[in-house]
């Protein structure tokens, strides 16, 4: 791996692509592990050694060894909820108070943002985002319009600095009508405990470190959370999240310049899922995407609502690799498909007024999806242990993938478990 370099990795689809299990297979190579950008809606889950965790804030490179994981400032983190995971952590044996450091400059999701994320969502009716609740929007929107409060606020007159953003946001639901606070007492005095626990951890100014950490030679892992099209710039908006999730975020959300990245690892699945509301152009309504949902589990990490499952998109596939500068292709959860006769791939999309197109068009309510038919390799892939045992038809899969996408998938994911990933040559 490059030393002294910056290698990201990041979701490619909706969200929901893997991206825990695949940066517990990659930190072994690297000296540092940082997440760059989201929030507690993210949810990477990891299985080894008999054990399921799931990561909301926490980066992924947590169980290895003694490696130093870092929270950027590009990350928004509620005290509270962070709290639980890391205690969780910790129970397991896993040491994070001497590894884990959190950036002066992330911004804290306080109760009230939950409050203004459902208010918001109610005032939207039937064009609700279909966000999961968490504060994280509002708490973005803070950022941007400059009044958040920070991770670094909690070390010098932080009850004030509190109590004032605070009766700005119940001015702001008063204004609304608002009038649902049912429980707010019992979370807002978890929150408090939560910024207690946090004055524990390593407050840093994350940027600095990074950079020393390279100047020393030393390699980091930059972890995305969500996927390329959840990006608030570059996604199906409005239906996205609120921060930048493409390989760009990496710099802004941990203070690294562009020249200082090497690998930009892209993970997909072998299919397509999106949680939520939004555009879907190869959303399957029938028995097959019914299919894919109970083989693959898709169900969220940390909301548990029913992912919405598809035939993969190489258009919305090929636009991301573009946006991101993907390097290496990830092909996760390749052995749900292991079943089917017939595997479909959509390969342009028709628009609205009849004419077809193989790139992402600004608009993508209304397209219709164009496929590609390939056969099936109807085998049971979950034991394998080399690419030599692939059959032939799930190895021309892959590389009618990767002549399409015009990049090398370099990692299969044939199961959940650490030990069911295939590196290939």
């Amino acid at each position: 791996m490059n030393t002294g370099k910056v290698d990201v990795l990041l979701g490619l689809q909706w969200g929901d692509e893997g991206k825990g299990k695949v940066v517990d297979v990659l930190t072994p190579h690297y000296d540092v592990i940082a997440r760059f950008q989201g929030g507690p809606n993210a949810g990477h889950t990891l299985e080894f050694e008999g054990q399921k965790y799931v990561l909301r804030s926490i980066p992924s490179g947590i169980f290895q060894g003694g490696k130093i994981n870092i929270i950027g400032n590009g990350v928004v983190l509620a005290p509270d909820l962070f709290m639980d995971e890391a205690q969780h952590l910790e129970e397991t044996g896993h040491d994070l108070k001497s590894r884990l450091h959190i950036s002066k400059k992330a911004h804290l999701i306080m109760p009230t943002h939950r409050i203004l994320d459902r208010a918001y969502e109610a005032a939207k009716g039937k064009n609700k985002v279909g966000t999961t609740g968490k504060g994280i929007g509002p708490t973005y929107t803070d950022k941007i319009s400059r009044n958040g409060l920070r991770v670094g606020d909690i070390l010098e007159c932080f009850e004030e600095k509190y109590a004032a953003h605070k009766d700005r946001h119940m001015k702001m639901l008063a204004s609304m009508g608002w009038t649902d606070f049912e429980g707010f007492e019992e979370v807002e005095a978890k929150w408090l405990q939560g910024i207690e626990y946090l004055k524990g951890f390593q407050m840093v100014d994350s940027e600095i470190e990074i950079n020393r950490i390279l100047r020393n030679g030393e390699s980091i892992l930059c972890e995305g959370a969500q996927g390329t099209m959840l990006d608030v710039d570059f996604g199906s908006y409005p239906f996205v999240t609120s921060s930048n999730t493409v390989c760009a975020g990496a710099c802004t959300g941990l203070g690294i310049g562009p020249n200082r990245i090497g690998h930009v690892f892209g993970i997909m699945k072998a299919y397509c899922t999106r949680v939520g509301s939004g555009p879907f152009p190869t959303e399957l309504f029938d028995e097959t995407g019914d299919t894919i949902r109970q083989i693959g589990h898709e169900y969220g990490a940390v909301t548990g609502r029913e992912r919405r499952c598809g035939w993969i998109d190489l258009v919305q596939l090929k636009y991301s690799v573009m946006v991101n500068g993907v390097t290496e292709l990830i092909m996760m959860k390749s052995d749900v498909l292991d079943g089917f006769d017939t595997i479909k791939a959509c390969v342009a999309y028709r628009l609205k007024d009849g004419t077809e197109t193989a790139d992402f068009p600004y608009e993508i309510d209304d397209v219709e999806p164009i496929y590609k038919e390939l056969p099936g390799w109807k085998t049971d892939m979950t034991q394998f242990t080399s690419e030599e045992q692939f059959p032939e038809a799930f190895s021309q899969y892959v590389k009618f993938l990767e002549d399409f996408l015009e990049t090398p998938i370099t990692i299969i994911s044939i199961g959940p478990d650490r030990a069911q990933t295939i590196i290939r040559k």
